[in-house]
């Protein structure tokens, strides 16, 4: 089995779009969080969203290619853009053919499908935009992303909820580990903020009146946030060969079913997807400095997330630093992973560990170091990245420094 490099990294995000800007905000513990402004907020119950701040489409696409495009799959293209680059490719040294993109998405084209049903129920127009089913297909980002590149290996999209991009990272890195494929560009984006699917969120009664505030025992619920982010995965020996720069290995993938219930989640499932993770990549839980929470900021989820780690951890749990970054780029549900599998290779790579912001009150029930409101200056081996999703399903990502 070949060792697995990530040598570049692209983000959209509501703290910052652009790997750069991303990073500073989390490592300032600087939220994206804001009244949102994409639609009307006085109609729902919540006002709070981390939307991608200034974005503007035709600045990235020419007018007909943004039409054809929803907000979510232009997020992919972006932020694959950047990836690219980052990772210095030279497209005619690449062989596209045994090369993957893989995608998560959870929820597609929201925008275009909100669109379309004002356009029939309200306008009552008796038609809708004529590429409304490649808007909203959620592998649009994916395809897209061939057409611009010109890959023609293996690529599809992951729809697993929340733990969407988080699958496609761990796929794709088990294709380059297991020699199917040379390269692969992995990761997630969404765009939630239309109408109807913020409606939706409303009746669940789980999205906070003010802020997310993961681990805090005043926490009210999780903000949604939108984005995308994407990894260049190749084998850790060409890299080197051809000068890449190295931010971090990745080493192991787990993944497993809650078989428990839709929308509560449990201990076991978590637990033994971590346990998964570590066993895939030779790794101790005392070898594991960090963990990027899934922490989503409600009360059931943290509580259970905190008992899944000390679970696995036992006594090591005590020495563990476990944030969650949703508290600043919001939960971005397919996008998550993808966001937050780039906040841990970038942790590892600069010995900076994300703080937990808008943290105010420990909880008895959340009773881990989750550096709160400050980042560390701490540099760990190993870390993990959870993601655990709507209908129990769960991916966790293990990464380690580079040497």
């Amino acid at each position: 089995m070949r060792r697995v490099a990530v040598t570049g990294l692209g983000v959209v995000s509501g703290a910052g779009t652009g790997r750069e800007r991303f990073w500073d905000a989390l490592c300032a513990g600087r939220s994206g969080i804001r009244p949102m402004e994409i639609v009307d907020r006085s109609q729902f119950r919540f006002s709070q969203g981390a939307e991608v701040q200034g974005y503007d489409p035709l600045t990235y696409f020419d007018a007909k290619t943004a039409d054809l495009l929803d907000r979510f799959a232009q997020f992919a293209v972006v932020s694959m853009r950047e990836a690219v680059a980052d990772a210095g490719l030279d497209w005619s040294l690449v062989n596209k053919a045994r090369t993957a993109v893989v995608t998560g998405c959870c929820v597609g084209g929201q925008s275009t499908e909100d669109t379309g049903f004002v356009d029939l129920y309200i306008k009552q127009a008796g038609r809708v935009h004529p590429m409304t089913i490649p808007r909203v297909m959620a592998n649009a980002g994916a395809s897209r992303i061939s057409v611009e590149t010109g890959i023609t290996g293996p690529v599809y999209t992951v729809s697993t909820a929340c733990s969407s991009s988080s699958h496609a990272i761990g796929q794709a890195f088990h294709m380059v580990r297991h020699g199917v494929v040379e390269m692969a560009l992995a990761g997630g984006s969404e765009a939630v903020f239309s109408t109807g699917f913020l409606k939706a969120w409303e009746a669940l009664r789980v999205v906070s009146p003010d802020t997310c505030r993961p681990f805090s025992r005043d926490r009210k619920g999780m903000i949604l946030g939108e984005g995308g982010a994407m990894l260049i995965l190749e084998p850790l020996e060409a890299a080197l060969a051809r000068g890449a720069k190295v931010y971090a290995e990745i080493v192991g993938f787990g993944m497993t079913s809650d078989a428990h219930h839709i929308t509560q989640p449990s201990t076991e499932g978590p637990a033994s997807a971590m346990r998964q993770a570590m066993e895939d990549g030779g790794v101790t839980p005392e070898a594991v400095g960090y963990i990027n929470a899934h922490g989503t900021g409600t009360a059931a989820n943290d509580a259970v997330e905190t008992r899944a780690i000390r679970q696995v951890f036992g006594a090591h749990a005590d020495r563990l630093v476990v944030s969650s970054t949703k508290s600043m780029h919001g939960h971005a549900l397919g996008a998550a992973g993808a966001l937050e599998a780039t906040a841990t290779v970038l942790a590892l790579q600069s010995g900076i560990l994300p703080p937990t912001a808008n943290y105010n009150e420990p909880d008895p029930e959340c009773d881990l170091d989750v550096a709160p409101n400050q980042a560390r200056r701490q540099r760990v081996r190993y870390a993990l990245s959870n993601s655990f999703a709507f209908g129990g399903l769960n991916a966790v990502l293990a990464f380690r420094a580079k040497d």
